[in-house]
């Protein structure tokens, strides 16, 4: 049994598969923290706006009277 695994792993190493599985998995990785780093630059750039907003006395969404 332990044969067989290992047999399976060898073959799975020397494939094309492995390599491709772990190339899919880093430009996921990169994808995510580049996705992560913008959301979090617009969360921080909204945030700052509505306290402007705020400071000025401006109420956002209404209607002005």
């Amino acid at each position: 049994m332990l044969g067989r695994f290992t047999r399976r792993v060898v073959e799975f190493l020397k494939g094309e598969d492995g390599p491709t599985a772990v190339e899919y998995a880093v430009m996921l990785a990169l994808i995510i923290v580049v996705l992560v780093a913008a959301i979090s630059n617009i969360g921080g750039t909204t945030s700052a706006m509505y306290n402007d907003l705020s400071l000025q006395g401006v109420k956002p969404g209404g209607s002005g009277s």
